[in-house]
């Protein structure tokens, strides 16, 4: 039976939702407060400098193929993929680097140069992940956790998988030189989760990766994104921009439709919320409709991280081949800074980065002789009560007098374009709890049916997408989340 429904928030949850929901013949109209869609991946322009805010890692391609092939088109025909080669580099703290790969016998020859020991180590480790990423990726990422029963029906294959064990202990196990644990660790970070403390189903990440690659999008995520919002519309869909929803109107248990900025109420048979899990309990929804997800009860999650993000747009090249698209550059602390940041919520010394160079191979992205690039690095949430205001200029200057001292000579006074966002920001634009990026952090306990689920526990008719429900954060999770309120609307 065809329905109306409605979608807050036009990410590529929101996005993907609505594409397949459309391509069933429902009547889906989409609401985004922003002037474009894309959510976290929205486009920054400045001077003829383009960045991506928001993901920038493509995995599980064949993830985009299928959801235009639902939709009875060719990804091709919208946009390009190309894959990176290697992945990724990473940088230890005295600046010898390590390239990531999906090549075996190149990643065996990295290994070596720095424990030669561990190659063997790291074949069993990567051999012991395809049990479970056929279990944590193939069988469960677009499956819902409705019901206790459905958590207890996996706990003993989880148990046999060592869920209990985090990642970096998992990977620990067989990786014994300091620097390639990082290596090895890091991915959770991708998705909010310290590495330390998220279960070793995220070890899938580096079969995941194996098996389809890592790639990105020709013109950017933005590219992406542009290319769903047009096959939305082509196939029926309506895309409302600049169209903030300030309730999700209750009426008994069930949610009947949405009120816009200006109070105008739309009603809808069913409504799907794209924004932040926790946003969207504690300001699209009323108090006393809510009996569950509470004020308090919010508050006693545990978030993931923050971001601090410097956007540069420089007059100068950094074409030397020292640096990649994806390049990790480790500080000398590891855990130490990470309980920093996750657990005494205190704004660091020291830091590491995620630097972001796409104009190296796209040059789409900056003016001729220009380039274009960010560099990211992970901090607390606004939980932790430090002033922005006064800390974000500071940090700023440390992170772009470090990247010049060690690999960007004359990058001070190269840069003609830059814009920073912190956790203010995350909160104020995104609507984000407590400005965390990644909205509830990936933990065991709030993982699969203990993750806000993508059926609403408390109203019927509404649902979830996005990196706050089922299966987590990150761009294969977060496509999961779609098919999986797709499946669940249609069974209703």
């Amino acid at each position: 039976m065809q329905q109306h429904i409605m979608i807050i928030g036009a990410g590529l949850g929101g996005l993907s939702a609505a594409i397949r929901l459309a391509a069933k013949g429902h009547r889906v109209e989409l609401f985004e407060k922003s002037d474009q869609p894309g959510g976290k991946a929205y486009v920054i322009e400045r001077e003829g400098h383009r960045f991506d805010a928001g993901p920038t890692v493509i995995t599980a391609p064949f993830m985009f193929d299928d959801l235009w092939r639902a939709a009875g088109r060719r990804r091709e025909d919208y946009f390009e993929l190309r894959p990176c080669k290697p992945y990724y580099r990473l940088f230890n703290n005295d600046g010898k680097h390590f390239d990531y790969s999906g090549d075996e016998e190149a990643m065996a020859q990295q290994i070596a140069r720095f424990n030669p020991a561990d190659v063997e180590g790291y074949r069993n480790f990567m051999a012991s992940t395809q049990p479970i990423f056929e279990k944590g990726f193939v069988e469960l990422a677009d499956k819902p956790f409705l019901h206790f029963g459905d958590m207890l029906r996996v706990a003993p294959d989880l148990m046999r998988l060592k869920s209990y064990l985090s990642n970096y202990q998992y990977v620990a196990q067989f990786i014994k030189d300091d620097f390639l644990r990082r290596c090895f660790s890091f991915h959770p970070l991708f998705i909010g989760g310290n590495p330390f403390e998220v279960p070793s189903i995220y070890a899938m990440i580096h079969y995941l990766e194996r098996e389809w690659g890592v790639h990105y999008a020709v013109g950017g995520t933005g590219a992406i994104v542009a290319a769903m919002a047009r096959l939305f519309t082509e196939i029926g869909g309506t895309l409302h921009l600049n169209s903030p929803v300030r309730e999700i109107v209750i009426e008994g248990r069930k949610a009947v439709g949405i009120r816009l900025s200006d109070g105008i109420v739309r009603r809808a048979d069913t409504v799907i919320s794209n924004a932040d899990v926790a946003y969207t309990y504690s300001s699209l929804v009323a108090p006393h409709h809510r009996r569950r997800f509470t004020d308090r009860m919010l508050r006693r999650k545990k978030y993931s991280m923050s971001l601090f993000v410097v956007y540069i747009g420089t007059r100068r090249r950094y074409d030397d081949g020292s640096l990649l698209r994806h390049n990790i550059i480790f500080g000398e602390r590891y855990k130490g800074l990470l309980e920093d940041i996750f657990h005494h919520k205190r704004l660091a010394d020291d830091f590491s980065l995620y630097l972001y160079m796409p104009s190296l191979d796209d040059r789409s992205f900056a003016p001729e002789g220009r380039e274009s690039f960010y560099v990211l690095s992970p901090v607390p949430h606004l939980g932790a009560g430090i002033d922005w205001s006064v800390a974000a200029r500071p940090y700023r200057d440390a992170i772009v007098r470090f990247l010049e001292e060690r690999y960007m000579p004359d990058l001070s006074r190269s840069i003609v374009v830059e814009t920073m966002v912190d956790p203010r920001h995350f909160a104020r634009q995104q609507n984000a709890f407590l400005g965390a990026a990644f909205a509830i952090e990936p933990t065991l306990t709030q993982s699969a049916w203990f993750r806000p689920h993508n059926r609403s526990e408390e109203f019927e008719n509404l649902y979830f997408v996005g990196a706050g429900t089922h299966p987590g954060a990150g761009v294969p999770g977060v496509l999961s989340s779609a098919i999986i309120a797709e499946q669940l609307i249609g069974a209703a």
